[in-house]
């Protein structure tokens, strides 16, 4: 009977240290995946001020949109936590499309080879950040999940577990693009 009982203690020991290693590990990986969304997000800030800069002398009547991103950047770059991030950042992602879609009215600044390499690397700065932001909400999803499932969840509210938030994208950006095939104009 006193095997028994061992037997049961050593099991319990060994399910409580796997579950709380698991729950450790998981919110290790977690802060990881927002420390490189971190470093995405710190390039592209430093990417920004070079745009605004070269457009600049082409966009002589946008000023007040160039001075918008530059707003909008200082706002991102002091937000904290996640949710705040994420509403920083998609309000700079929509300046920046302000930008670009200004861009189309100035075939000279289009030409432009400096405009055009600061383009494409926000472009792929902006494609690391999603694929970043996605892997950070799969690890957030798992890490939520491993604390809510029986009987783990038992251990997450004693050993102070808090599930964390989603980087949530914009409503704007969840849209369909609406294409129109039709051969009328």
């Amino acid at each position: 009977m006193t095997y028994i009982l061992w037997a049961i203690i050593f099991v319990l020991g060994i399910w409580i240290i796997s579950t709380y290693n698991a729950l450790t590990a998981l919110r290790l990986r977690l802060q990881n995946a927002w420390r490189q969304i971190d470093v995405q997000l710190k390039r592209r800030y430093d990417l920004i001020p070079n745009l605004v800069e070269t457009v600049r002398g082409y966009m002589q009547y946008e000023q007040d949109t160039l001075q918008k991103v530059i707003e909008a950047r200082s706002r991102a770059m002091a937000s904290t936590g996640v949710k705040e991030t994420a509403e920083a950042q998609n309000i700079l992602t929509q300046s920046l499309g302000r930008i670009f879609a200004l861009m189309e009215n100035y075939p000279e600044l289009k030409a432009d080879k400096n405009v055009l390499d600061l383009q494409e690397e926000l472009t792929t700065t902006e494609n690391q950040i999603a694929f970043a932001r996605q892997y950070y909400n799969d690890l957030v999803t798992q890490y939520n999940t491993k604390q809510q499932i029986f009987p783990s969840n038992m251990l997450a509210g004693f050993f102070g577990f808090q599930p964390s938030e989603f980087f949530e994208v914009a409503e704007a950006e969840k849209a369909l693009p609406r294409v129109n095939l039709s051969l009328s104009r």
